[in-house]
């Protein structure tokens, strides 16, 4: 939703700052300001300043500062557009109206919405029937009181072909509509839809807002071939954008604001359930890897979200890949920290044989990203008994590091991972620091040269290469414009990327943030946007680019499903190369990276080089990413 100038100053105006502040923090006037203690931070003399008259509060424990706005969202962990919503309905303001398609796909959404609402209720009511007992003594065993149903609305959907589908057409319900929410199927085959959910422990999944968006559902029959079955891709459910228990996690987090709790990602249903009973704000992805709007969803709510997997074989690799996918995202202010729980128990299992404190105690047991990666590239190895086994690790721990998108923190960690290599598997101090000394003279001596070595040409032609993006930077961009809601899991990669062309970075970052509201602008209203930013001569250069690239998303008549697939397949393409090309301009200015080491990771390019050339991707053409 959309909101003006006019609108948020009129809201503001009719609200005190002092009255929505005081009903969470305890304030006292002091002349013409409130005074009381931090909500932010731990502390024993007052530092909290609210002044009705400017409409601003002011922290000065933690430096924060901002309005009755930004304060429900910090305290509250709302969204901007939650938390003006909220504020609205307090002061009798009626939002502004959006354009006509939008509020058509509104009123769409709102009205599946009901029936999710009733479908919940339904499940809840078969729970406390008959037909629920087998999901009530699953319950009983796994230690769920009966007063913590309501919480988290759980149900059950008998085991009925038609049982949800005639308690809803019942109530006006048409089967078209029960099939987009996801609650029917369809059959391809034809005939009459059926119920999605049967003989099966319901579990409502809830959007930021605390509206049911889907259901999950644990199989009753230990022969059913789906343990656990979420709804499908919808209207109102995106599943690589949603948080099982986000909105309770939030709660918790509100209630716990000063207090340096994170939100807590654990594996399922029941461990987020078990949680949140224990007071820890935890969430949970809808049964796969963690993608990269759900990391922007958490870095929105904690600054180091905590990662909370089993200590067996398969939470390593959950481990893994969780720290593959985030790597390229990390910043200085956004990071992630590890429990790896041991014995083979997962949270639930802690809940019910040692008790809140137990579970609780568990996630304090922290190991932080930097740690958890250099375990893994050591891992990677095996037994490192042998030079050529250290200098491969010293090559991950360097191409891992690279990976990073943030340069500053790149560095960083390179100079982590590479201390840590020194420290853990050769711990002489003396060769550490004969080894840093001749690092320093190397990259000092060939810094000298590189600028010696650049001549006049060399930097022109430098200058009217960068002016000219590379076609397929360029088809990527057209492609997020034309399809902004097609590529979200990636777009939060790009914009981390650095590019070479300042004008390309910050249009690519401004396209960003919009490809995560689209209902704001329209997809229409993108390009407009854009231009009304400053970007207008950055879209000329791409628009002449990106016909080179010959890219097939940006063909017309091709579908959404086959324009999303190529256009993620070819940001994944040119964050590969990206990356890869940082590993080896690092490596280029090691003493330790000898020939052949470079060798290696350059084959790893040619490789991509080649993959692309040969068509797999979508065409030869790609070859300009080069």
């Amino acid at each position: 939703m959309r909101f003006d100038d006019r609108f948020i100053d009129e809201l503001k105006a009719r609200l005190r700052p002092s009255d929505i502040i005081g009903r969470s923090v305890k304030l006292k006037r002091q002349g013409r300001e409130f005074v009381g203690l931090s909500p932010f931070s731990k502390e024993k003399s007052p530092s909290f300043f609210v002044n009705d008259d400017k409409g601003f509060f002011h922290d000065f424990s933690s430096g924060k500062h901002g309005d009755v706005i930004s304060f429900l969202q910090e305290t509250e962990r709302l969204s901007f557009v939650e938390a003006v919503q909220r504020l609205a309905a307090e002061a009798g303001m009626q939002l502004p109206a959006e354009d006509p398609q939008a509020q058509e796909r509104e009123q769409k959404r709102q009205g599946l919405n009901d029936w999710m609402d009733l479908a919940q209720k339904w499940f809840a009511a078969n729970l406390r029937r008959s037909p629920g007992k087998a999901a009530r003594e699953y319950l009983e065993r796994r230690g769920l009181p009966e007063d913590q149903w309501e919480r988290f609305g759980l149900g059950y959907a008998p085991n009925d072909r038609e049982g949800l589908k005639q308690a809803l057409i019942q109530r006006g319900a048409k089967p078209g509509d029960l099939v987009e929410a996801g609650l029917l199927i369809s059959p391809e085959s034809g005939g009459q839809p059926y119920d999605r959910f049967r003989d099966r422990l319901m579990f409502p999944i809830l959007d930021a807002r605390g509206r049911i968006v889907s259901f999950g559902g644990r199989a009753m029959n230990p022969d059913d071939r789906a343990k656990y079955l979420n709804g499908p891709e919808s209207p109102l459910f995106h599943k690589g954008a949603t948080l099982y228990g986000l909105p309770e996690a939030r709660r918790i987090l509100g209630a716990e604001s000063k207090s340096d709790q994170s939100i807590v990602v654990v594996e399922g249903y029941m461990d987020v359930i078990a949680c949140q009973r224990a007071g820890i704000p935890a969430v949970a992805p809808m049964g796969t890897a963690l993608t990269e709007e759900q990391m922007a969803l958490l870095w929105r709510t904690s600054a180091e979200p905590i990662l909370c997997f089993d200590g067996d074989g398969a939470g390593q690799r959950a481990a893994s890949r969780a720290i593959e996918r985030a790597l390229p995202l990390l910043k200085p202010s956004r990071s992630f920290r590890f429990v790896m729980l041991s014995g083979g128990k997962d949270p639930d299992d802690i809940l019910r044989d040692n008790g809140a404190p137990a579970l609780r105690q568990a996630m304090q047991e922290v190991v932080p990203f930097s740690r958890m990666l250099f375990e893994k590239e050591r891992e990677a190895i095996g037994d490192l008994g042998t030079p050529e086994k250290e200098a491969g690790l010293l090559v991950r721990l360097r191409q891992a590091a690279a990976t990073i998108a943030d340069p500053d923190l790149s560095r960083t960690y390179k100079d982590f991972l590479v201390g840590s290599f020194y420290q853990h598997v050769r711990p002489s101090q003396e060769e550490r620091k004969q080894a840093n000394r001749v690092i320093y003279r190397d990259r000092k001596a060939r810094a000298s040269q590189a600028i010696m070595d650049v001549t006049p040409e060399a930097r022109a032609a430098a200058i009217t290469l960068s002016q000219a993006p590379k076609p397929i930077v360029s088809a990527v961009v057209e492609g997020l414009i034309s399809h902004p809601a097609l590529a979200q899991e990636r777009a939060e990669l790009l914009a981390t990327q650095t590019f070479g062309d300042a004008g390309l970075d910050k249009l690519i970052r401004d396209l960003v943030s919009m490809t995560y509201d689209v209902e704001v602008f329209g997809e229409g209203l993108i390009r407009s946007r854009l231009i009304a930013l400053g970007h207008e001569d950055t879209l000329r250069r791409i628009d002449r680019t990106a016909r080179v690239a010959h890219a097939p998303f940006l063909d017309a008549t091709a579908t959404a499903e086959k324009v999303r697939e190529d256009l993620t397949k070819t940001i994944d393409v040119m964050l590969q190369a990206l990356a890869l090309s940082r590993a080896l301009n690092e490596l280029k200015s090691d003493h330790y990276f000898d020939l052949p080491t470079f060798s290696g990771l350059k084959s790893q390019r040619d490789a991509l080089d080649r993959h692309i050339a040969s068509g797999e991707i979508w065409s030869d053409q790609s070859r300009a990413l080069h």
